[in-house]
């Protein structure tokens, strides 16, 4: 069986000079998230998005690639397998001669993100970006009793004017919330958000199902 680290402290990092901080809460992880770069944000939302994602930390330790030690971006956990995510436009900076922080390529295997990969994905990365506000500010308010009840309902697809047709008599705010709880967790697929904008004639259906 394979050894998994357990990551969920960031390497403490300086804000850089002239970088912005993005600051955003993760559901995943019940917690806030920094990053001082877009592309960094914009991973985050896509490992968000990710239900194959378990978890994740940002900032995880320094690791050498190509005979350079930098600061990996993202550790990354799936079931059987984790990774360390490397943004290839990020600036490396200057990293540590040595530190309690310092991971070892050899046992967790690196992925470089390129910058068009993110680019490539930026109406689903945007899309997640309106609704994971959703998500975070009514994630206790959410009843399981409506989330269960749009699951059956989506057993056939339904665009989201229909969704919140059929549940008229509830908050259109939690009806929302729990669809995109439910897409979150990978219960539910939308296919239209990564090609299309996010709309009311976006169309929703249970995982498995078929359009």
């Amino acid at each position: 069986m394979e050894h998994f680290l357990k990551m969920s402290e960031p390497v403490a990092l300086a804000r850089p000079r002239g970088a912005r901080r993005l600051e955003a809460f993760s559901p995943k992880l019940s917690r806030r998230v920094i990053f001082f770069r877009r592309a960094q944000l914009d991973q985050w939302i896509l490992l968000e998005a990710d239900p194959a994602v378990i978890t994740f930390c940002e900032r995880p330790g320094y690791v050498v690639v190509e005979e350079e030690k930098r600061l990996a971006d993202f550790w990354v956990r799936f079931s059987g397998r984790q990774e360390l995510v490397i943004l290839s436009d990020v600036d490396a900076g200057e990293a540590p001669a040595g530190s309690r922080h310092d991971l070892d390529a050899a046992t967790l295997p690196v992925r470089t993100v390129a910058s068009a990969e993110i680019a490539a994905g930026h109406l689903w990365i945007d899309n997640w970006q309106r609704m994971l506000p959703y998500i975070v500010a009514n994630r206790d308010l959410i009843s399981a009793a409506l989330s269960r009840a749009i699951e059956r309902f989506l057993a056939h697809p339904h665009r989201l004017l229909e969704v919140e047709r059929e549940f008229a008599t509830g908050d259109p705010v939690l009806v929302r919330a729990a669809l995109f709880g439910l897409l979150h967790a990978g219960k539910v697929i939308a296919p239209d958000l990564r090609t299309q904008p996010l709309s009311l004639l976006t169309t929703f259906l249970v995982e498995g199902a078929h359009l």
